[in-house]
């Protein structure tokens, strides 16, 4: 892979609008948050996102853009609107795992928020995120609630947390349900959805695999439940917090599968099966095994009559297969959660 680092400003530059201190120094800050975005032909969302980053409460900030060779503005966007970013400029574009693996080992904070360009951050998000983890030290991530951006009437849940049913079938709690309040407790959750969550810097060094957070094999999709579910597995829990608030644009909808492209839609496939065999627990598949393939005959019959095109998701997963099964040894040497506990994620 080859990137280019633009240094838009001085390596001392100020991370944030009246904040003197260099690079040098704000990396030995406790609570420096770096906040990763990885770009493709996403500059009609940046002025969007990059506003919602110059409200934030929370200082000091540093900002990492990871771009994957967009054809449209995104690059002179961020150059405009973010001039003290880091930008790492890809030939091609390398996916959203690869990118967000670079743009962490480019950032120094304690604590990394892994943003989306389509998510608007209301003020105090960054801030009641990082409370919520410094309030709960055996979590390593947290997640704040999420409206849909297109709504303007009334506010409708984007989700609030990450869960899984005993199909393995990942759910955004409230999803396209009217905010009434039914989501206003704070409280631990599976994981965190991957549009916006702020992980512990301890927590993302913990859960590498061969120096990867998120599995490269996975180019994206899906790799939120993957991060989740090993973390889970390496005794990290995830945190709510719906004082934590954003507007979020979601380009994928739950629900619109035909209006996903191809491509997208086979990786989604494959990336299912990989992450179940790199973290599923013997005791909890002997439990669910039926329900967990009575869910796959289902997925397998609707691509036989209505999406042949992700047949080749099947052979996706044959070849990088055995990588997966030396990261499943790589995690499963190193598991803390006990039995009792994984029998409780899935519901």
């Amino acid at each position: 892979m080859t990137q280019n680092v633009i240094p838009l400003q001085a390596r001392s530059a100020q991370i944030r609008e009246g904040n003197a201190k260099s690079m040098g120094s704000v990396k030995e800050e406790s609570d420096l948050v770096s906040v990763g975005i990885v770009t493709w032909n996403s500059a009609k969302d940046l002025p969007a996102c990059i506003a919602g980053l110059r409200e934030q409460s929370h200082s000091p900030i540093e900002f990492v853009v990871v771009d994957n060779a967009s054809n449209d503005d995104s690059v002179s966007v961020v150059q405009e609107l973010l001039p003290e970013a880091k930008l790492i400029l890809n030939n091609s574009n390398e996916g959203y795992c690869r990118s967000q693996n670079v743009a962490i080992h480019a950032s120094k904070g304690e604590y990394y928020l892994a943003l989306n360009p389509d998510v608007r951050l209301m003020p105090t998000f960054i801030e009641h995120l990082v409370l919520a983890l410094e309030e709960h030290p055996d979590c390593g991530s947290a997640v704040g609630k999420m409206w849909l951006a297109a709504q303007a009437q009334v506010k409708v849940l984007d989700g609030a947390g990450l869960f899984l049913d005993r199909r393995r079938h990942q759910f955004l709690r409230g999803h396209k349900e009217v905010d009434q309040g039914q989501f206003d407790r704070a409280q631990e959750v599976f994981g965190a959805d991957g549009a916006a969550p702020l992980h512990r810097r301890a927590m993302l060094e913990d859960v590498k695999v061969f120096g990867e957070v998120f599995d490269e094999q996975f180019f994206g999709y899906q790799e939120d439940v993957d991060v989740a579910w090993r973390a889970r597995l390496l005794g990290w829990k995830c945190w709510y917090q719906p004082r934590a608030t954003a507007f979020h644009e979601r380009t994928f909808k739950p629900g619109m599968r035909r209006s996903v492209p191809r491509q997208i839609r086979r990786i989604a496939v494959k990336n299912r099966y990989l992450t179940i065999l790199k973290n599923e627990a013997p005791e909890c598949w002997r439990r669910d095994w039926w329900r967990i393939l009575a869910f796959d005959l289902g997925i397998l019959t609707y691509i036989l009559l209505f999406e042949q095109s992700s047949l080749g998701a099947f052979g996706l997963l044959r070849r990088q297969w055995p990588r997966a099964r030396l990261w499943r040894a790589q995690i499963w040497d190193r598991v803390k959660a006990e039995p009792e506990q994984r029998l409780g994620w899935f519901g």
